[in-house]
């Protein structure tokens, strides 16, 4: 394939957040990155491996700094309804940290 006949495909690092409190779909990061034209030299896939881990990095940083935002949000959230008495449980941000990401066993000891 000559250079003139060649296409380049772009693609999209998209990231998108929903939970049950969010009607719509949150966009946190959309970036385009062109795919290298055929035929590929080994330099076009090693650039385009480069910038696709960076927009990865670049990606990752984003979605931990919006979670971390939302559970501070949610915590903010609970402390306020449980000192206004509209109830819910009072958080052990030690307890979330040490189990972050584990499914918590139910306390049967009651």
């Amino acid at each position: 394939m000559s250079p003139s006949t060649s296409s380049t495909t772009i693609v999209h690092l998209k990231a998108t957040y929903t939970s049950p409190s969010t009607p719509t779909p949150q966009i946190l990061s959309s970036t385009v990155l062109p795919l290298p034209s055929t035929p590929q030299s080994v330099e076009s896939k090693t650039a385009y491996l480069r910038a696709l881990r960076t927009a990865t990095t670049a990606l990752q940083d984003r979605i931990n700094a919006y979670l971390t935002a939302r559970m501070e949000q949610d915590a903010r959230d609970v402390a306020r309804r449980a000192t206004q008495g509209g109830g819910g449980a009072v958080v052990d941000e030690a307890d979330e940290e040490e189990n972050y990401g584990e499914e918590v066993p139910e306390n049967d000891d009651v």
